[in-house]
């Protein structure tokens, strides 16, 4: 399977100090966090599209539509799992319309986008076993979240490269 090519929203420092705290929260509690992943470009995203591939009009069309709507509010408002036997243990978020329909006309445009739809969401750990998601909810708690998602990056894994756009 190919590596996925993407295209991200970044919370500023702020919403990423909250994001990490949720991760550092999974780590104290003994369960997988996405503190565990060591990559160089792991940080708090919200991933607008995947894709084998990405052209740079795909990149230009991202910075008109998207980029463009920056920086803007959002409320993590609750907790979700995607996935199988092994779960990703995510926080959904409220978007404005106005970016919805953004990503979802950028994602009309990009060939073989992996999954159908979007679905906002910052990812809190990954690969966690059916048996720890009671625990993960009971230290995460309940309480919404509010992030400003303030750019969008490129992220090119077969060249290892990031890029603001």
């Amino acid at each position: 399977m190919p590596r996925m090519h993407a295209l991200e929203l970044l919370p500023d420092d702020a919403g990423c100090d909250v994001v990490r705290r949720d991760w550092q929260l999974l780590r104290d509690a003994g369960v997988p966090s996405q503190l565990d992943h060591r990559g160089a470009t792991n940080s708090p995203h919200v991933t607008v599209l995947a894709a084998p591939a990405l052209d740079p009009d795909d990149e230009r069309r991202a910075a008109e539509l998207v980029a463009g709507l920056l920086p803007v509010q959002v409320r993590a408002s609750g907790i979700a799992l995607l996935g199988g036997t092994r779960v990703s243990v995510v926080r959904v978020l409220d978007v404005p319309d106005e970016l919805a329909r953004a990503v979802l006309l950028l994602r009309s445009r990009v060939r073989d986008v992996q999954h159908l739809g979007w679905l906002p969401h910052v990812t809190l750990a990954r690969r966690m076993d059916r048996a720890d998601v009671g625990r993960a909810v009971e230290v995460l708690g309940h309480e919404d979240a509010v992030l400003t998602l303030a750019s969008l990056r490129r992220w090119d894994p077969d060249a290892g490269i990031v890029t603001s756009l």
